[in-house]
Order: C-alpha cells, then sequence, then structure tokens
C-alpha cells in the first residue's frame, strides 16, 4: 500500500489550473501549423496566426489562453493499492481546483444551481470528476477544462443500428455545420460510440484527450476517423465559422460495447485552445 498525502494532490492540482489556462499543448499547436501550411483561404489564414499569435502570448507572459477558463473536468486514474492520507480524492481535488483558480485569477464559472438562482459559487467548485480505478501504485489527474461556447455544441443520439456507419458521419457532420462558429473552430472532434447515453457521452470527452493527430489502433475507426475528418473540413465552416479549409484539426473516436438494440453517438468539441495537462503522483 502506498499513501499519498491530501496536500500533495492539491497543491498538483492547483498547478495543473494554471497549466492548462496558460499553456497550449505542444500537440495542438503544431496541427495548427500544418493546417495553416495547407489553408487555401486568406482569412482563415489570419484567423490561425491569431490563434497561434495568442497562444505564444499567454505562454509567454503566464496569462489564460481564453477568458473563459471553464468547467474543471478531471479524468483520474486511481491505484488499488494507494490511498489518500488527509481527505478523501475528491475533496482533494476541489481543494487543490479552489485554490489554482483564486491564486492564478482565472474566471470563476461556477453556479449552484444549474436552475434556480444560479449564484456563483466563487471559487470554481465543484469539479466535475471522472474517477477510475487501475492497478497499481500511482495516481494520475488529467485536467482538461471546457468553456461554454465548446460546450453548447455537443450533441447525442441515440441512432438504432440501422443507422450504421453513414449515419454515424451525418450525425456528426450535421452537429458541426449546426455549431458553426460558436465553438470557435477550429475544433477537435471527440466522438463517442457505443455503451449507453451516459457512456457514449462520457467516452466522446475522453476522445479529446488523446494526441491530436493520433491514429486509433482498430483500422475501421481509423478509416472512420480520416473519412469524417475529411467531411467536416469539406463543409468550409472554417476557422471561427468565417470559411476555409480548416474547421477542425482532428477527430478521435473512443467506442464501448452496446445493447443489440441501441447505437448510441455523442459529439463533444474542444475550441482550438483545446487545454489539457497531466500530473503523475
Amino acid at each position: 500500500m502506498r499513501y499519498i498525502e491530501f496536500k500533495e494532490i492539491e497543491c498538483a492540482v492547483s498547478e495543473l489550473c494554471i497549466t492548462a489556462a496558460y499553456d497550449l499543448p505542444a500537440d495542438v499547436l503544431a496541427s495548427m501549423k500544418k493546417y495553416r501550411k495547407e489553408e487555401s483561404s486568406e482569412r482563415a489564414k489570419m484567423f490561425l496566426d491569431q490563434c497561434l499569435q495568442n497562444a505564444a502570448i499567454a505562454a509567454d507572459e503566464r496569462l489564460p489562453l481564453c477568458q473563459d477558463t471553464g468547467v474543471a473536468v478531471y479524468f483520474v486514474e486511481l491505484g488499488e493499492d494507494v490511498k489518500i492520507r488527509g481527505g478523501t480524492i475528491y475533496d482533494a481535488i476541489n481543494s487543490g481546483t479552489a485554490r489554482g483558480y483564486h491564486e492564478s485569477y482565472l474566471r470563476k464559472s461556477i453556479v449552484d444551481d444549474p436552475l434556480f438562482g444560479r449564484k456563483n459559487t466563487g471559487d470554481n467548485t465543484p469539479a466535475v470528476i471522472h474517477l477510475e480505478i487501475v492497478s497499481g501504485e500511482q495516481l494520475k489527474i488529467t485536467l482538461a477544462p471546457k468553456g461554454g461556447g465548446s460546450e453548447n455544441m455537443s450533441q447525442i443520439k441515440m441512432l438504432t443500428p440501422q443507422a450504421g456507419r453513414a449515419g454515424v458521419i451525418d450525425f456528426v457532420v450535421k452537429s458541426i455545420i449546426e455549431a458553426g462558429g460558436n465553438p470557435c473552430p477550429p475544433v477537435i472532434v471527440g466522438i463517442g460510440i457505443g455503451g449507453s447515453f451516459e457512456k457514449a457521452a462520457y467516452l466522446a470527452k475522453k476522445a479529446l484527450l488523446r494526441e491530436v493527430g493520433s491514429i486509433n489502433p482498430d483500422p475501421n475507426y481509423a478509416e472512420l476517423e480520416n473519412e469524417i475528418l475529411k467531411r467536416v473540413n469539406a463543409t468550409q465552416v472554417g476557422p471561427q465559422g468565417l470559411g476555409g479549409d480548416t474547421t477542425a484539426l482532428a477527430v478521435h473516436i473512443e467506442h464501448f460495447p452496446c445493447h443489440i438494440a441501441s447505437l448510441p453517438t455523442a459529439v463533444n468539441l474542444n475550441c482550438h485552445a483545446a487545454r489539457h495537462a497531466t500530473v503523475t503522483l
């Protein structure tokens, strides 16, 4: 059994909040630069240049990439041989989130009740925490802040099996067209296929954590990702929704077994500031 102190987790999470808010991951930057070279629209090139300049300023001056520093969404892998000393993993993450958002002057965007009152909690908690128990003695925490613009464009559809591959493609492309410039494209498209209603949504969000442009290990899904990416970029929604070849930087799919009568399909989008950061303790 390995013990990890509550305070160690709190400090690590606080630092994650800062890193995720300030530093655009290298894979996202590399992908944006690649598409900038291939873009045919001068206006789209200008917007891509601004996105890259924004990322450089944020990193150099230690400022948020976007004023919407988002819902703090955590993907946590807790080793079965790890015990948290001094409190629960949930309390440690929430405490670290409150500290990180307060000390770094990140915008607090969480309201206490979704419908009545909607009073700001003042510290961006409670966080959304997805906890998975894994083997070993390590604790891995990934923070993926989600802004309202991209999150509000999420969609899920309980397709039936007869919809098949074509139905999945049509649903995803339609979602992108309907989203337009709202999610601040170029986007990264996360797709969850299978499981149940809530599992598909979880998979779509988790898919956004993959390295941008990485190839799906399943050849069928790798080919499907490639086709959807081509179809999405053919929509000409373009950067900021104002036209161009670069609507999406990548399409990532996660899948899971499902009921014989179902084909749940979810779409979750990351804006061009596709923020995430990971720490392993």
